[in-house]
């Protein structure tokens, strides 16, 4: 079976979409109509601009989205997923390509996910870590056992979580990782704790766009962060959906249903090849592609 997975924030890079729009009518087209809902043109930052612009959340996520959006529209014919999942910003883009959502209303709710979540890093000072090297039930038990708030925020893929909280929190629990045994445990470049309690004002803001947008029956299942299972049913993905901003990405956990269930060939669609890397680590034996 055909899984399209699709990345999320952290996957850019100047210059991501502009082969795309140079060679493909339908995708400049495309673009032309992102740079009108958005209200500025994120195409010009996306070709040309430098690292530190594409940095901006508000920049960032549609970025990603459009890039990934787009590749796969691009594809024609060819695109047939039997199921889809996306990594954090990744399932908005999961959720257009298997038609539960609309080009644009994607893209709105996307650019609204990035405004909420950049306000909600400015109320407390919060960040992420790496962990490597570890086993997933130890990095729980460390951060049960640090005072504030410090919880694991993406299962990346065996010996590679994710922990994200407030910054002295994420430190004091760097340095409990490293004394647990890890090989690294490293603070990283982000703008606050994604996946953690201190989205809750994000979430909130979100879930009002979320439940005022239409979601639609979608041509194949898709394996939420939240849940780790296969989802048709579209007030459940709108449901889990909301609750993605709190709660931790599944991704290892995903990718080893996705298997289970009979996928055969992962193909990452978007900027980079971070997830086929991750897929590989879960499981040697996954075939994955680029689209």
């Amino acid at each position: 079976m055909k899984a399209y997975v699709f990345p999320g924030q952290g996957a850019q890079f100047t210059g991501m979409g502009k082969d795309l729009y140079e060679t493909s009518a339908l995708a400049a087209a495309l673009f032309e109509k992102a740079n009108e809902i958005l209200g500025f043109r994120i195409t010009d930052i996306m070709f040309e601009g430098t690292a530190e612009e594409l940095k901006e959340t508000k920049v960032t996520q549609p970025a990603v989205f459009l890039h990934s959006v787009i590749l796969a529209k691009t594809l024609g014919e060819d695109f047939k997923p039997e199921m889809v999942a996306g990594h954090s910003l990744g399932e908005f883009s999961a959720l257009v390509a298997n038609g539960t959502l609309s080009f644009e209303d994607g893209l709105k709710l996307v650019s609204q996910r990035a405004l909420a979540m950049q306000k909600a890093c400015e109320i407390t000072p919060s960040t992420m870590a790496a962990v490597l090297g570890l086993a997933d039930n130890i990095v729980e038990e460390v951060c049960a056992s640090i005072d504030g708030v410090v919880v694991a925020a993406n299962y990346n893929c065996p010996g590679q979580l994710v922990i994200s909280g407030e910054t002295t929190a994420v430190e004091k629990a760097c340095e409990a990782m490293k004394a647990a045994g890890a090989k690294r445990a490293l603070i990283l470049p982000v703008g606050g704790a994604f996946h953690s309690p201190m989205m809750e004002p994000a979430r909130e803001e979100l879930a009002a766009a979320i439940e005022a947008t239409t979601f639609s029956a979608p041509i194949c299942p898709v394996y939420q962060n939240v849940t780790a299972n296969a989802v048709s049913d579209a007030n459940e993905i709108k449901k889990n959906l909301i609750i993605q901003l709190t709660a931790p990405v599944k991704w290892t956990q995903s990718v080893q249903q996705m298997i289970a269930d009979g996928a055969t060939l992962f193909t990452e669609v978007g900027p980079g090849k971070v997830l086929a890397g991750l897929i590989n680590k879960i499981d040697k034996e996954a075939v994955t592609a680029n689209a």
